[in-house]
This record gives structure tokens, sequence and C-alpha cells, in this order.
């Protein structure tokens, strides 16, 4: 009687021993979820991975710990689908792991991560962390610096502009309804701004590399080209002036970046109401001598990457274009709006 009883309660509430075997697990991973989350010291890591992928060894230097004790928050944070890793030859990098709506522990995670994110971090943290990116940053620039002859004999390593660049010029918009401003992040020997200056107005090529910069200033003289203006710095700096642009563009230039994610928070910021910021990046790949060789500080992104980070950021995702190259390395080419 038992049996069968058991058996028309299952058939009344519709419910399979598959799916019971579902719900006992989901209710174990969100057991091992609170627990994960359950330390202080682990909500303090998860709020520094809220935008940026850092090593072990970096995570130790930020808060003060020994390495053993920093890979078993790490290994806790992990089993609890709370981060995930990533390795890029000997490094080992971790980022916070987000789950998609169709699991059932999104409402949980999302709404612990919103919590975390709404705590401010320790100035302590929040030091040592500046210091991490600009010593990530410093060596970007040094890269450039000293391989300024090089850079197109590096680039074309990964992506040659003569491959790539007629389909990122024909990404800009035509119906755009404002072509005033562009800025280009990350000028390079200024390929694209000679497109940006026939579809703009006035642009703005901005560089941390002063050699860069120098030779993008010669080329694009060279071609009399009269409605570019250049600027020594970064984005902050951009901020500074109280700058706005109907365009901004991000070409190679993230997987140079310390902070990916902060670079498009700072262009969200200098777009005006309706402009748009366009991407063009390397999807994710695992060329570790590209570090080397062409002063990469990160392996290209998942597609997913970029969208969460201009979500952050505040701005509605458009169109999307991938380009295999001939060598193996894909790019994205992404279009991304300000309301």
């Amino acid at each position: 009687i038992m049996i069968v009883h058991d058996k028309m309660l299952r058939m009344s509430l519709a419910i399979t021993p598959t799916q019971e075997h579902y719900y006992a697990h989901s209710a174990d991973a969100a057991t091992a979820l609170c627990k994960a989350a359950g330390d202080s010291l682990r909500m303090q890591i998860l709020k520094v991975l809220q935008q940026n992928a850092y090593g072990v060894l970096e995570l130790c230097a930020v808060f003060g710990i020994q390495q053993p004790a920093m890979s078993h928050h790490l290994k806790i944070l992990a089993s609890a689908s709370l981060v995930a890793t990533r390795r890029e030859g000997t490094s080992i990098f971790y980022r916070r792991h987000e789950l998609t709506a169709e699991d059932p522990l999104f409402d949980l995670q999302n709404s612990l991560f919103q919590t975390i994110d709404s705590i401010n971090l320790d100035q302590n943290y929040t030091d040592k962390l500046s210091s991490i990116n600009a010593n990530r940053c410093a060596a970007s620039v040094a890269f450039f610096n000293q391989n300024v002859n090089r850079f197109e004999e590096n680039q074309d390593l990964i992506a040659s502009w003569s491959d790539y660049g007629e389909s990122v010029i024909g990404f800009i918009p035509k119906q755009m309804s404002n072509k005033h401003s562009a800025l280009e992040v990350g000028a390079g020997y200024g390929q694209f701004l000679v497109a940006l200056a026939l579809e703009f107005n006035q642009v703005t090529a901005l560089d941390n590399s002063k050699e860069m910069l120098e030779q993008c200033v010669t080329r694009v003289s060279a071609q009399k080209i009269k409605n570019v203006e250049f600027c020594f710095g970064n984005t902050q700096k951009i901020i500074e002036f109280g700058n706005k642009f109907d365009f901004i563009s991000l070409n190679m230039v993230l997987h140079h970046n310390p902070s990916p994610a902060d670079i498009i928070q700072d262009c969200a910021q200098l777009l005006h109401s309706q402009g748009m910021l366009m991407i063009t990046e390397l999807c994710a790949h695992d060329q570790e001598w590209t570090k080397q060789s062409c002063g990469d500080l990160w392996l290209g992104f998942e597609p997913a990457f970029l969208s969460r980070w201009t979500a952050s950021a505040g701005l509605i995702e458009g169109n999307s274009l991938y380009l295999t190259q001939r060598n193996g390395f894909r790019i994205q080419l992404r279009q991304f709006h300000k309301n």
C-alpha cells in the first residue's frame, strides 16, 4: 500500500525520480554556495573579483596572507561555482563565475553578488589593487615604448590591419544620428584614424605611450588630415577634461589593458546620449607566446565577458561580427549603445 501511495503521490505532483534528484542536487548546491559565501575574507575576494581577474599571488599580496591559505579559500569558492579559473601558461587567473538565468541558483547568486558589489572595499585593499594594476599598465606601456618600430610587425603576427581593417571601417554605422566627435583609445599607428576623420567632424587620438603617439602624429600629418587632435594619457585624463563623444573605438586595446572592465566603464562615461562604443578585440585563445612577442596582458576574451562588462557600464548591446584570421585567431567586432 505504501508503494502504491508513493507512486500516486509522484503522479499527482508530476515529479519524477530524476527531478527529485535534480532538486536535491540544487539544494546541496545552494547550501554549498551559502557556506562558501559565509566568510568575511571570501566575501572580500568576491568583491575584488567583481570586474577583473587576478592570480593567486596577486590576491595574496592584496590580502596579506600566504598562498596555501588563499588557495584553500579559492578552492571553496570554486567548488560552490562562485569563481572560475583560467590558465594562461603557468599562471592561473581567478574571476567571478556568473550563472546563466536558466540555472536554478541564478537568483540566489545574483542577489549575493549585488549585495557584495554594494559594499565598499577596505581602502588598504583598494590601494594594493591599484598598485597591481599600475604595475600591469607600466609593463604594457614599457613594451610599446621599446617596440614602437616593430609595432606593425608584432601586430601582423596576430591580426594584420590589412586583413581586418576593412571590416572594422564597414562596421561604423552609416546612419548614426550624430557624427560630430569620435575618440580612438589606443590609436597605435593611426590606421583607423584616417577612416574616422572622414566619418566624423572632430577626432581625438588617445594613447598612453609617448613613442606610439609620436608615430601616430607623423603618419596622420603625412596624409594632411586636419581634424584629428592627439592626447597623451588614458581615459581618466579625458574624463577630467569633461569631453563627451558620439563614437568611441577600442581597437585591439583591451587585451593590453590591466583592467578591461574599468576602461569600458570610462568609455561609457565619455559617451554622449545615443552614442556608440565599438570594440574590436581578440576572442579567447591559448597562444601564450603573444605575451612576450606582442605585449599582451590577456589572451583575448570570451564574448560573454564583454557583454557582462558593457551591461554593467549601462550600455546596450548591438550588432556583432566575428572574423577568423588566417593564423587561427578570431576577432570579435561589437557595437554597444548608450541611451
